[in-house]
């Protein structure tokens, strides 16, 4: 019972810079280690050689993935305007207008549902959505190349490491209360 009273509560716009600076840093800390798990590869028969400034796919496919998630687990509208804050802050932070950046992002969630289906777990849609955006198919072997799908060996590694960036809500809500 007083649990809801030990919560810190916090604006929707707070949520939103702490949404967006969390995940922005997780992407540059972490965009390395996946750099590294794609050209080392066993499954692959020559290393793509991704660079680690090569973030741009990925950076909308952890935002794209994320936002689709808000929606499970704010209500009351909250989920709209904490989306539009995150979009607007968004925006600022790529330079680029915002109208623009909720197409791009909702063409990727498209792609990301799409690439996975018929599964709904994102987890799997944004490991299958590298695959896709990054062209990794070109570096398989015959057999799955031939296929044009990743050997799940591959898929599971990437799968592992992409759980990282997946933003807690559970957690956050444990710790704050939305206002």
């Amino acid at each position: 019972m007083f649990k809801i009273f030990g919560k810190k509560k916090i604006k929707e716009d707070v949520v939103a810079n702490i949404f967006v600076n969390s995940i922005l840093e997780t992407i540059d800390n972490g965009f390395p280690e996946i750099v590294g798990i794609i050209n080392d590869a066993p499954e692959f028969i020559t290393s793509p050689d991704l660079n680690e400034t090569d973030a741009d796919y990925f950076t909308l496919i952890v935002f794209a993935a994320n936002l689709s998630y808000i929606p499970d687990f704010l209500h009351d509208s909250k989920d709209d305007r904490v989306i539009n804050l995150i979009f607007s802050k968004l925006s600022r932070v790529f330079d680029v207008d915002q109208e623009r950046l909720e197409s791009v992002i909702k063409d990727y969630q498209c792609y990301l549902r799409k690439v996975n289906h018929p599964s709904k777990n994102m987890l799997y849609a944004m490991s299958k959505g590298i695959f896709g955006k990054y062209e990794l198919n070109d570096y398989q072997d015959e057999y799955f190349k031939n296929m044009n799908s990743p050997n799940p060996m591959f898929l599971k590694r990437l799968d592992e490491a992409m759980d990282n960036f997946v933003w807690n809500w559970d957690s956050f809500k444990q710790q704050y209360q939305i206002s």
